[in-house]
């Protein structure tokens, strides 16, 4: 071998264990963390994102302690949970029957989100025993986790541990998220979450999606924030920083979205996507689901409509109106139904009260995914490359399946227009043209190529804000910014009084040469 070879050989692997020595360096760092992770709400789906999140925090090695409703299941020895008892009985008083807020208005959800619900979570989980407790004891923690969905006030344990704060969002990008990194969000083409809109709007579409958001954002801040920063003074009273000083230490902001499954957006380099995370590797069925599906030669529909939204509560002339239709097909049919008394089930359907969705999705014999919409579902769907027919109900749901019928790989069914007909004619059509099914693929390829999986982009970055004590280097000053600051309302102002004032002065100079030629031609004519 010629010396020039072998010296660039030797080069080329004294290069490879620094960089494999420096990358271990940066780990050890990280290895061995205290991480604090809340799950403050009683959504089961909210759950299964923030407890995978923390599960992988915990595989990689860290000491990972969980404040939540529920426990996990098969956790790592060392994810430590403090499991807050009585918080369903807190949420007793809210409806369960989801079906009804398809009912109410826009303005009726977003009260429901901004005082019912911030208000029973906020005040349970700072005032709960084990949360006190915790307070209380002499634990320390290299980082605070906590989901953001109307939980402001519970930030403030970041500061109370004098740890960086990072929050992940299950429902993506959104008010909640945008002002705690300065993430910008055009009205344009950032469509409101609860408004069923796409990213592709027209002019009438943008100016409701404008004057939405400029009215929530005034809400947000002068009538939410404050009653966030009275549970945050209830709870710290002795905090070493404001509520405010809060909200803009906020480290990191992981997401649950990804461009291929949603719309491209412009971030911060401390806003992260990790659209998901939740979904681990395929496990093998139950024998008799995993035999219903093999056995199926003409391809199975998978209907559920998530863990809040219960197919028990629809109609009685809207379940029938699905068995009817179901009745009628080749394929067969599972359904997530929690009500085994249900009597007249086609012997093409089998009904279950809880099924392994991803497991079911990932399934070949799969070919239709009837879902309500909701982010995971779809997500899921679509990181299986499965065909969705949505029936939003609110929130979120509306805008994620208008989504699919614009990206061409679903179609929607209004509630309201439940019937034997119309389920038929979206059903037959989804099954019969494949372009559905082909553009389902397509993006499940988009999602899948990318260099890391969820899950390890979401643990580079935690170590990484670990590593870097906060890594406040990339937090954007915008943060520091007013709404009428950011944008440019006083600058535009501005700009519009020196215009006037400089046509006023214009104005009134031509008007006096006006006078004075006046005055001249007038001395002229006496």
């Amino acid at each position: 071998m010629a010396s020039g070879t072998r010296s660039l050989i030797s080069k080329l692997l004294l290069f490879v264990t620094i960089t494999v020595s420096c990358h271990s360096l940066l780990l050890r760092d990280a290895e061995a963390a205290n991480i604090l992770g809340i799950l403050p709400t009683w959504a089961k789906s909210h759950y299964i994102i923030g407890s995978e999140y923390l599960r992988v925090l915990a595989l990689a090695g860290h000491n990972v302690t969980v404040i939540t409703p529920f426990p996990l299941e098969k956790a790592p020895s060392n994810y430590h949970e403090i499991v807050m008892d009585g918080i369903l009985d807190a949420s007793a008083g809210l409806e369960k029957n989801y079906f009804k807020y398809k009912d109410g208005s826009f303005l009726m959800i977003l009260s429901m989100l901004y005082n019912d619900l911030a208000d029973t979570t906020c005040s349970f989980v700072l005032q709960h025993p084990k949360v006190v407790g915790l307070m209380k004891s002499n634990q320390q923690f290299d980082v605070v986790i906590v989901e953001t969905f109307m939980t402001e006030s519970i930030y403030g344990l970041a500061q109370h541990f004098n740890a960086p704060l990072i929050v992940f969002s299950t429902l993506g990008s959104n008010l909640w998220t945008n002002g705690l990194v300065g993430a910008p969000a055009p009205y344009s083409h950032v469509a409101h979450l609860m408004l069923g809109l796409t990213d592709h709007m027209n002019f009438y579409e943008r100016m409701i999606n404008t004057v939405v958001g400029i009215a929530e954002q005034i809400y947000y801040e002068t009538v939410y924030l404050p009653k966030q920063k009275r549970f945050y003074d209830e709870a710290f009273p002795r905090a070493g920083i404001s509520f405010e000083q809060q909200l803009k230490n906020t480290s990191l902001v992981l997401l649950n979205q990804h461009f291929a499954l949603g719309s491209p957006r412009s971030y911060p380099p401390n806003m992260v996507e990790v659209g998901g995370i939740h979904i681990r590797n395929v496990k093998p069925l139950p024998e008799d689901l995993q035999q219903y599906l093999d056995e199926s030669p003409h391809g199975v529909i998978y209907f559920c409509m998530g863990s809040h939204i219960q197919s028990k509560h629809f109609p009685t002339h809207k379940r029938d109106a699905f068995l009817k239709v179901f009745s009628q097909l080749k394929q067969r049919v599972l359904w997530k139904f929690e009500d085994a008394s249900i009597t007249d089930v086609p012997s093409n359907v089998l009904i279950r009260s809880w099924m392994p969705q991803n497991d079911i999705l990932a399934h070949p014999n799969i070919k239709l995914f009837i879902t309500h919409g909701g982010l995971l579902g779809t997500t899921e769907a679509l990181y299986h490359g499965k065909p969705i027919l949505g029936i939003p109900i609110f929130g979120d749901q509306k805008m994620n399946v208008e989504k699919a019928v614009r990206a061409g790989y679903g179609l929607k069914l209004d509630y309201e227009l439940i019937s034997e007909t119309t389920v038929r004619r979206v059903i037959d059509t989804l099954l019969t043209n494949g372009s559905f099914t082909d553009r389902a693929r397509e993006i499940s390829r988009w999602y899948h190529d990318k260099p890391m999986t969820a899950g390890q982009t979401a643990l580079f970055w935690t170590e990484y804000v670990i590593r870097h004590r906060g890594a406040v280097h990339l937090q954007s000053p915008a943060v520091e910014l007013r709404m009428w600051q950011y944008h440019l309302v006083d600058v535009g102002a501005a700009l519009v009084a020196l215009c006037l004032m400089v046509l006023g002065i214009v104005y009134n100079f031509f008007r006096a040469c006006w006078r004075l030629m006046n005055e001249k031609r007038k001395n002229k004519l006496d």
